[in-house]
């Protein structure tokens, strides 16, 4: 909830305070994926969020069968080897979509091939930095502005994309 204080604009001798809550600790925890379509023109971003906790494998779980749900199609999912991402819940779950989906972990010494990784940085360094929210739930609404407006940016997506040193394929360069 403490506020990633970047450069701020204030009269000279005039430091800006940025007010923020003590206590107990609030956060928002972010699952998102970069999606490619089906004929490989077209990026998009699908994301949950959850205010007070986090994302373990049956949230994972959860959040890929949404996915599945809201998007058509089969699907590669490419990530990291992090805890959320294996366990029983994540095996029944390939097991019982196994026609549609199919799960690869990405090297653990390649984090800079994950596409959703610079996502992240831009989100905390760029649009999120000196903001203050008075709560979880305020910092949540944020959030999900700030990623709902990218969602379907072919020109950020594709910079994400780019980011991540995957290649992209060629129908997306032109």
């Amino acid at each position: 909830m403490a506020p990633l204080v970047r450069r701020t604009w204030a009269l000279r001798g005039q430091t800006p305070e940025l007010a923020q809550r003590g206590g107990a600790r609030e956060k928002v925890s972010i699952a998102a994926a970069l999606w490619l379509s089906p004929r490989r023109d077209r990026l998009g971003l699908y994301f949950k969020t959850l205010v007070n906790s986090y994302f373990n494998n049956w949230s994972m779980t959860a959040f890929l069968e949404a996915m599945m749900h809201d998007l058509d199609g089969r699907f590669v999912v490419v990530w990291d080897g992090g805890p959320m991402h294996k366990g029983e819940p994540i095996h029944q779950l390939a097991d019982h979509f196994a026609n549609r989906l199919c799960l690869e972990a990405l090297p653990p010494w390649a984090p800079m091939l994950n596409p959703t990784e610079p996502l992240w940085g831009w989100l905390k360094y760029d649009r999120l930095c000196n903001y203050a929210p008075h709560d979880a739930a305020e910092l949540d609404g944020r959030v999900v502005a700030e990623l709902a407006a990218i969602e379907s940016d072919q020109g950020i997506l594709r910079n994400l994309y780019h980011a991540s040193e995957l290649t992209l394929p060629r129908t997306l360069l032109s």
